[in-house]
């Protein structure tokens, strides 16, 4: 065959590629398991996170999540934590670009923000994507709810220090995303009030252990 020729070069190609595709595709299959065991454990992380619950490493944090009672189809967990009884919840809204997905923590009389964590988002690296940072996610602990929820609004750009106002400092340069984590967090706080996510949370308070 000339290997200058057009069906040489055709073949060839086509080797080659097949050859890559074989191997991506039995790499692909011999990590997809711990691919989705790591995602799992990057899951159960940010719950036990937004609840206040310390762990670092997969095991330990294996080991903590197993006290936590929960239901994954409500994407809700109980688990009583320094004597105080505490619900999370896990969420999915849009953002800018896309979805974001995190965890809220709340006190048992919704009347408290424990923390929030951030699972994945396709916000604007370095505007957006600054809810992924600490100051931003730490203004939610300890914040007081109002009936109405609360309010992520434009105030100094670097945080609110005030727990009882009820205001998140939103990020500068960012108000649409800044809208979304509004929206996301009031929306899971009336989605908690509802009758039969109270049901399923009281049937989960009997299962959590001290974590």
């Amino acid at each position: 065959m000339n290997k200058e020729g057009t069906i040489y070069t055709i073949v060839f190609v086509f080797i080659v590629s097949f050859a890559f595709v074989f191997l991506l595709s039995l790499t692909n299959q011999a990590t997809i398991e711990q691919v989705e065991l790591n995602q799992e454990i990057v899951r159960q992380g940010a719950i036990l996170s937004a609840m206040g619950i310390a762990a670092e490493g997969s095991e330990e944090i294996q080991e903590k999540y197993g006290m936590v009672a929960t239901d994954p189809d409500a994407g809700l967990s109980v688990a009583t934590v320094d004597g105080q009884l505490v619900y999370g919840t896990q969420f999915a809204g849009p953002g800018l670009w896309g979805t974001i997905e995190g965890v809220l923590a709340i006190t048992a009389d919704l009347r408290e923000i424990v923390g929030i964590e951030i699972v994945s988002d396709n916000e604007t690296p370095g505007l957006g994507g600054r809810i992924n940072e600490p100051w931003f996610k730490d203004q939610f602990r300890g914040e007081r709810v109002a009936a109405d929820g609360i309010d992520v609004t434009q105030i100094a750009g670097d945080g609110d220090p005030d727990r009882a106002n009820s205001l998140i400092d939103g990020i500068t340069g960012a108000t649409r995303t800044s809208d979304s984590m509004e929206a996301i967090v009031n929306r899971e706080l009336q989605r908690l009030q509802s009758v039969e996510i109270q049901q399923i949370l009281r049937s989960l308070e009997s299962q959590g252990g001290d974590a």
